[in-house]
C-alpha cells in the first residue's frame, strides 16, 4: 500500500507541473479532454506500476484501444486514471484527483485516491479498512457515519448532475448539498463528512474503481439500481447509474421512487 500511495503521490507532483498554467488541450472520441498533465502522469503510474508488479497488466483511460479491448482476458490487474477531473484541473481548481485500482474478477480490492493540491490522499483495501494522511502527518482511519435521513449531505458533480439528481434534492427539502468534482465525493463520504451520492451521468470504469474502494473499506457501498454491487470489466468499460453512500441500513433506492 505505502508504496501505491506513492506512486499516486508522484503522479500528482507530475501533474501540478502544469497546474494553473496555460496547456493545451485534446479531445478524445467521446469529446472529454486532453491534456499534457493526463499523458504525464499516466506514463508515470504505468512504468512504476510495471517495475512494483510486472507480472500484472495496467488498464489506463488513456491505454490503447488495443489494450483496452484486450484487457477481458485479465483476472487481476491495475486500473488507473490518472488524472480524475480534467474540466476541473482546466478550471484551476484542486477537485482532480489521481486514483489506482487493483481488480481482482469483477472488484476493486484496492483503492487509492490522491489530491495533488491539497496533499491529501486516501486509501483503502478489501478487508484492511479505510485511511487518510495529509502529507507529512500520520495517517488517520476512516468510517462512514450512520445516516439521519433528516440532515442528510447528498453529494453531486458539479459539472454533471443532471434533471434527476435536482428531481432528488427537491424531494428531500431538509437535505443540505456539496458539489465536489473527480473521485472526491466518495471520499467525502468514506470520511463521514457525507451520506449519499446519487449518480445518473455516465461515468467509466476507472472514474470509480479506486474510490469505490475507499469508501466500501469504510463501510459504505456503491450499487447499481437495482441494488447489485458495482463491477468491474464488464463487457463495455462504462458504468451504469449508480449510488454511493455510506449507511448500508438505509434503503437509498427508496429515495428514487
Amino acid at each position: 500500500m505505502e508504496r501505491v500511495c506513492e506512486v499516486a503521490r508522484e503522479a500528482g507532483r507530475a501533474t501540478l507541473a502544469f497546474h494553473g498554467r496555460p496547456v493545451a488541450v485534446e479531445h478524445k472520441a467521446d469529446d472529454s479532454p486532453l491534456t499534457a498533465a493526463d499523458k504525464a502522469a499516466h506514463t508515470l503510474i504505468v512504468e512504476a506500476l510495471r517495475r512494483l508488479t510486472p507480472e500484472l497488466p495496467v488498464l489506463s483511460e488513456e491505454s490503447s484501444e488495443e489494450e483496452k479491448a484486450g484487457r477481458r482476458q485479465w483476472s487481476t490487474f491495475w486500473m488507473v486514471d490518472p488524472l480524475d477531473g480534467t474540466k476541473e484541473f482546466l478550471k484551476g481548481s484542486g477537485e482532480f484527483t489521481v486514483n489506482i485500482a487493483l481488480i481482482s474478477g469483477a472488484e476493486p480490492v484496492v483503492g487509492v485516491v490522491h489530491v495533488p493540491v491539497s496533499g491529501v490522499t486516501y486509501w483503502g483495501w478489501r478487508d484492511g479498512g479505510a485511511f487518510m494522511a495529509h502529507s507529512g502527518r500520520e495517517p488517520v482511519s476512516l468510517r462512514a457515519r450512520a445516516a439521519s435521513m433528516e440532515r442528510l449531505v447528498v453529494v453531486a458533480s458539479k459539472d454533471h448532475a443532471g434533471p434527476r439528481v435536482e428531481a432528488l434534492l427537491r424531494r428531500l427539502p431538509t437535505a443540505s448539498t456539496a458539489s465536489l468534482g473527480s473521485s472526491l465525493k466518495f471520499c467525502l463520504i468514506a470520511e463521514g463528512r457525507a451520506d449519499f451520492y446519487p449518480r445518473f451521468q455516465p461515468t467509466c470504469e476507472w472514474d470509480t474503481a479506486a474510490a469505490q474502494c475507499v469508501l466500501e473499506s469504510a463501510g459504505g457501498a456503491v450499487t447499481d439500481l437495482e441494488g447489485r454491487r458495482l463491477a468491474y470489466n464488464k463487457e463495455q468499460l462504462t458504468n451504469p447509474s449508480f449510488l454511493a453512500f455510506g449507511d448500508p441500513s438505509q434503503d437509498w433506492l427508496a429515495l428514487l421512487e
